[in-house]
């Protein structure tokens, strides 16, 4: 149901780091506004978690997927999680 809320944990790689991947995840899930959170990970990963309406958390992945410029998502994981306690969409800390 496209009205149904839920919320991704949502793993990228490839070269997905360095290029403003975070920023360009923030400005697109602010746009649809949803919750969450993005954050680069010492294994050269990108991680999110974002939670919304259905059509808009999936459209959101689906603007992850293409990234910003320089971006080459090789593959990707989607694994439903409990609803963040945050406001907004956030930039975290690397880990």
């Amino acid at each position: 149901m496209a009205d149904e809320i839920i919320s991704m944990n949502v793993r990228l790689e490839g070269e997905v780091q360095g290029i403003g991947f975070r920023d360009f995840a923030v400005r697109e899930a602010n746009h649809r506004g949803l919750k969450g959170w993005v954050r680069n990970r010492n294994d050269g990963t990108v991680e999110m978690v974002a939670c919304g309406m259905r059509g808009d958390v999936e459209a959101f992945i689906a603007a992850c997927v293409v990234g910003p410029r320089g971006a080459k998502v090789r593959a990707f994981n989607l694994v439903p999680t409990e609803l963040p306690n945050t406001i907004g969409f956030t930039r975290r800390p690397s880990v």
